[in-house]
Parts: C-alpha cells; structure tokens; sequence
C-alpha cells in the first residue's frame, strides 16, 4: 500500500519476483546475446537470446527433454549430467546461427558452486561459444554424473534404500554405476548431428594432468657392520662433551710478622 505521496509501484514483474531490471538493463545495454538458463527439479532449459524493440528475439534453444526424444536420454531430465548435454546442445545450436559469445543470465536465482545452471553454462562453453564466467563456480567432476555412481554403490545395488531412489533409473533400463558410460554416448550423439563442429576436449583427471611425479629411489641397504659417512656424522656430535679440569687450589700464604720497630731514642747495636 502507498506510505505517501511520493510512492510508486513497483513494476509487475518485479512485484513478482521474476525480474532484476537493474541487472537486465546492464545485459541490454552491453549488446551481446543473453544465455537464459531456468533449472526445476524434473527439467532444465536453456536460451540464448537477444533484445529487440519489440521483444527479446530467441537464437537458439534447448530442452532438457529433447534428449530423450531424440538422442536416447533415458536416465531422469533434472540432473548435473542432463543440464550439462542441454547447455552442449544449445550451444552447437547457437554455434550453427553464428553466435560466438554470450552472457550469462541467471535471473534471480541465487549463485551456488556447482548448481545445475553452471553445468548449462559448462556444456555451451564446450561448444565453443565463449560466457564470461569463473572457474570456481564449475565443478567438472560432476559432469558425466560420477557423483551418482559414486552414491549408488554406496547404498548397495538391490539394497531397499537403493531401489526407492534409482527406481526412474531402472525404469529406463539404466544402471546409475555406468551413468558414465551413457553420458558419452548421448554425448557423442549430439556432437555427431552437428557436422562440422568441434567440441572441447575432456580435461584430463588432477592426477594425470601435468607432468608425473618423480619416483624416489630406494634406499641403499648398508650392511652391518659399516658405517656410513652420513651415519658417522651426528654420532661425532653425540659424543660427551669435554670436561674441564678444575683448577688447582693453592696454598695460603704464611704471614711473616713485620720487624717491630725500633723505639726513638734506642742505642744502635
């Protein structure tokens, strides 16, 4: 309700909670393609699109439910490894119309290490088109779903703990242990449906990338009996230290009783 005169109403949207115009009016003013990502719990799409007079024009766009449709997705739409083929398909999309660079907007959603629309940004990065972003935010090892392989061993396959939460999984006909395998699969898929498009390569894992750690050699076996230099060293320093002699007490010296003197007046002898 209006507090005074001076109040005005905030507009529709932003009553809602749908739109940041201050943060939108920097996205339009820099004149480069928006990449919309919107994530729910079942699907995850991604735009990219750009401001006209008349509206904001659509480039390119992808669905998370175009994987199952069309290159074989059986596991669930809503999860890291969905988003990341999303964000990949609409990027080559976008790659094909001409575009070469975006900006990421996320709306009013909150920016979280490793949320599912990073995972979008990940997958149009590796198509080639270039979003400002930082590394931090990404977390590859999630991409091709290792997590969920990691999580369902744990609980044990055929557990009941396992069946209620990877009952989708089965559904499908998919294990989630070899998620992995599916992903690059869909993967290849896609980037096969784009001729003539290049797809970054896969980072290699922390403990391959650089170069190999220099192997130490073994130590020598010194047989007994020797000692090594390095050995005789902090032996030497163990030694007892030198104890100096106490000095010699002298003997006191004997008082010699002076000559008394002579009186005044005494006779020479």
């Amino acid at each position: 309700m209006a507090k005074s005169s001076n109040y005005r109403v905030q507009l529709r949207r932003r009553r809602e909670g749908k739109t940041d115009y201050q943060a939108r009016k920097a996205m339009v003013i820099s004149g480069k393609p928006r990449l919309v990502t919107r994530a729910s719990n079942k699907n995850v799409t991604a735009q990219l699109s750009i401001a006209k007079p008349k509206g904001d024009q659509v480039i390119a766009a992808a669905n998370s439910r175009e994987l199952i449709k069309k290159y074989g997705w059986k596991a669930p739409t809503g999860n890291i490894p969905a988003a990341y083929l999303t964000g990949l398909l609409c990027g080559l999309k976008a790659k094909t119309a001409g575009v070469n660079e975006a900006i990421l907007d996320i709306g009013l959603f909150t920016p979280t290490k490793g949320a599912k629309i990073f995972a979008v940004m990940n997958g149009v990065l590796d198509a080639g088109v270039d979003v400002p972003h930082s590394e931090e935010k990404l977390v590859k090892e999630r991409t091709k779903g290792d997590h969920i392989a990691k999580y369902a061993k744990s609980l044990g396959v055929g557990s009941e703990e396992y069946t209620s939460k990877f009952s989708r999984y089965a559904a499908q006909g998919v294990a989630p242990e070899k998620i992995a395998e599916h992903f690059n699969k869909v993967k290849a898929e896609i980037v096969s449906s784009f001729k003539g498009t290049k797809v970054a390569a896969e980072p290699e894992p922390k403990e391959v990338a650089g170069k190999a750690p220099k192997e130490k050699a073994p130590a020598k076996e010194v047989p007994k009996g020797k000692v090594t230099k390095e050995k005789a060293a902090p032996e030497k320093e163990k030694a007892a230290p030198k104890v100096k002699a106490a000095p010699k007490e002298r003997a006191p010296k004997e008082k010699v009783p002076k000559e008394k003197a002579t009186k005044k007046g005494e006779n020479k002898a």
